[in-house]
């Protein structure tokens, strides 16, 4: 297991929840992970950071509390750098933790990656839905 120093900064949990092996599609609320996702889509970090901080221990108490202790556990066993930390994290502050909140992050983001694709086919079907036959639509 490689070994860290120092606090975790946002750039080496980012890297590390990047490995984790989170599901958007396994306990998270979207409605709650959209109030991050389109503060992400916005752009205003201090908006960011408020809705991280208000929405991630709701989302936490929904479900990501088991996905991410699983997910951080299992890259402690990868030995990933920083997996330690945050485990370490997870456990002293929970859905408050740093760990909690990088992850709503990428949860929010590969959120507001998905609805920009199916948005995308969605335009790009539209045109072509007059000729499908009903029973199909």
């Amino acid at each position: 297991m490689e070994v860290t120093s120092g606090p975790l900064s946002r750039a080496r949990l980012d890297a590390l929840v990047a490995q984790l092996d989170l599901d958007l599609d396994r306990g998270i609320c979207w409605a709650c992970l959209s109030f991050v996702s389109f503060a992400l889509d916005r752009g205003d970090a201090r908006e960011v950071a408020g809705q991280l901080r208000q929405m991630t221990p709701d989302i936490w108490s929904d479900g990501l509390d088991e996905q991410a202790f699983a997910a951080v556990r299992d890259a402690c066993d990868r030995g990933l750098p920083d997996a330690e930390a945050a485990l370490a994290d997870l456990e002293r502050h929970g859905g408050r933790s740093l760990t909690a909140r990088a992850s709503v992050r990428w949860l929010a983001a590969e959120l507001s990656r998905r609805s920009r694709r199916e948005l995308s086919l969605e335009a790009l079907a539209r045109d072509r839905l007059p000729l499908a036959p009903p029973e199909l639509n």
